[in-house]
């Protein structure tokens, strides 16, 4: 089921799903983390890290997000909470090219990043908060692994599904995944329906107003 839910996700964009979810009363979007390496809308499941300034009981020498790549693979992205304030990234070159390695579709930093210019030339994807050369070499630590972390003002944990473009971020609770996607599937359709309306001539107008306003009632029915 999994699977097929990442095919049907990959069909549609941050927006459908976002309506979706606001017709269920619930919250998932994220702004103003933003690709800083390719154009790709990147969906997957998720797989999740916290970074911290706090140095690790016992002294690992673990690099931070390694653990994540190395259990990653093909249909999974690696969310990343490194809000600490601090100047220094939370990924970097060789975990892009790790990552790209192991299959995994994509990065998504609650934070900066660095290496951006290697990861365009990857085309690995690579969605963050900003940039930075600043080494998170004795700065940041990872905290914990596919535990909750907070991206934004979204709870997210290990096995969510994401789907991240131009416009959002938007996490969906694996429990409402199945709901939230065919909600979005009927919104994508019905939009389809509205497009070529305008395109064929219709007002805008006329269109909009006696759809655009009423198009998510029922559809959480």
């Amino acid at each position: 089921m999994s699977n097929d839910l990442l095919v049907r996700l990959k069909n549609m964009d941050s927006c459908a799903v976002s309506d979706a979810m606001d017709s269920l009363g619930l919250f998932g979007e994220v702004t103003g983390i933003n690709n800083q390496t390719t154009k790709d809308k990147i969906v997957g499941r998720t797989l999740t890290v916290e970074l911290g300034n706090e140095k690790p009981a016992g002294g690992s020498t673990k690099h931070l997000c390694s653990g994540a790549i190395e259990c990653g693979n093909v249909g999974n992205v690696i969310v990343i909470q490194q809000s600490t304030g601090i100047d220094a990234a939370g990924w970097g070159g060789v975990l892009s090219n790790a990552a790209q390695h192991n299959g995994i579709d994509g990065v998504i930093v609650e934070g900066p990043a660095r290496d951006i210019d290697e990861a365009a030339e990857l085309g690995f994807s690579v969605y963050a908060r900003g940039h930075t050369a600043r080494t998170a070499r004795g700065r940041i630590y990872e905290q914990c692994f596919n535990k909750e972390i907070t991206v934004g003002n979204v709870k997210v944990n290990e096995g969510d599904y994401v789907i991240a473009d131009g416009s959002a971020i938007v996490f969906i609770p694996l429990a409402r995944a199945e709901e939230v996607i065919k909600i979005g599937e009927r919104i994508i359709a019905k939009e389809k329906l509205m497009t070529e309306a305008v395109r064929s001539g219709s007002p805008v107008g006329a269109v909009m107003g006696s759809n655009y306003e009423n198009m998510l009632d029922d559809l959480g029915k």
